[in-house]
């Protein structure tokens, strides 16, 4: 097991970086903008499946690309090891999320990964730095605003996950079966020039025994915040966005990049909220079409 976790980490770390080496695309400048970039003090993101067909890697480097931050936390599962085993899928795209979230550590913002159960091999590595990215099990995060908050994965409170091991494996099978459909009915919404819209996230919240279960386990991960002495608690893993009041105490989960494509931010004052980036990007490309729709009306008359 130790070979194999191993022989994974090799492959995600840049050899150059290992070696100690700073490849050069580290201090290339990044091609203009159009846009504004967005000004956060902090950044959450989850569950992005690096190695997986169904992470949206493309959507995420833009994302990625849109802002600056002081700190940015990698709350588990940014690559999945268990798909990674089986065998090796690793297009550009997820290059290049690797390369932007190392020119983010390069130049200054601090970069925490806290190891999830899909990239688990991580776990040996706690409290070692790759590349500038801090390797952790959890964090307690400071608020502008003076509140601590837990930042952990989350798959610690998930009992199928920690009791019965071959269950989560099996579930995890059916689940990818419903990310290759969500990607072939995706394919077919861009060939009609409609935008991104997550088949598999619809599904889930349609399922009466996803809906009770994630409701437990909000219910617990925000119990171990108020054990702990927390004001709040930031996590992932269930692959739904929220934000809820458990009694004094702020469950916060910043969700995933394979169906929802959120993030959690963090602005100059404290105040917390859901980057919806599959939703603003929709946006985006609905007000061009308006406006496309709009020059060709007055064109024509």
């Amino acid at each position: 097991m130790q070979t194999s976790q191993d022989s994974l980490l090799a492959r995600f770390a840049p050899a150059a970086i290992a070696g100690g080496k700073i490849p050069s695309w580290l201090d290339l400048p990044d091609a203009k903008g159009f846009r504004p970039k967005r000004k956060y003090r902090t950044v959450w993101i989850s569950d992005v499946h690096l190695g997986t067909r169904g992470c949206n890697a493309e959507m995420l480097v833009d994302f990625l690309r849109s802002f600056e931050c002081q700190t940015l936390y990698l709350v588990g599962d940014i690559v999945d090891g268990w798909r990674l085993r089986k065998g090796w899928y690793w297009p550009d795209a997820h290059n290049e999320v690797v390369r932007r979230v190392l020119k983010m550590a390069h130049r200054g913002t601090r970069v925490v990964l806290i190891a999830g159960n899909h990239d688990e091999m991580l776990r040996d590595y706690a409290g070692m730095s790759f590349g500038g990215v801090e390797l952790s099990l959890e964090a307690v995060h400071e608020t502008a605003d003076g509140r601590k908050l837990l930042v952990t994965h989350g798959d610690a409170f998930d009992g199928v996950v920690l009791y019965a091991r071959w269950l989560a494996f099996l579930g995890d099978q059916a689940y990818g079966l419903l990310l290759r459909a969500n990607i072939v009915f995706n394919a077919v919404r861009r060939r009609l020039k409609m935008p991104y819209w997550s088949l598999s996230a619809y599904m889930k919240k349609k399922v009466k025994n996803a809906v009770a279960f994630v409701s437990s386990y909000e219910e617990a991960v925000a119990q171990e915040a108020i054990a702990r002495g927390m004001d709040g608690v930031v996590c992932g893993h269930i692959h739904c966005a929220e934000i809820r009041q458990f009694g004094g105490i702020t469950y916060y989960n910043d969700g995933d990049w394979v169906e929802s494509c959120t993030a959690l931010v963090e602005d100059a004052q404290g105040a917390m909220s859901i980057v919806d980036w599959a939703s603003e990007k929709a946006s985006e490309a609905a007000n061009r079409l308006e406006a496309q729709a709009g020059a060709e009306a007055g064109a024509a008359t």
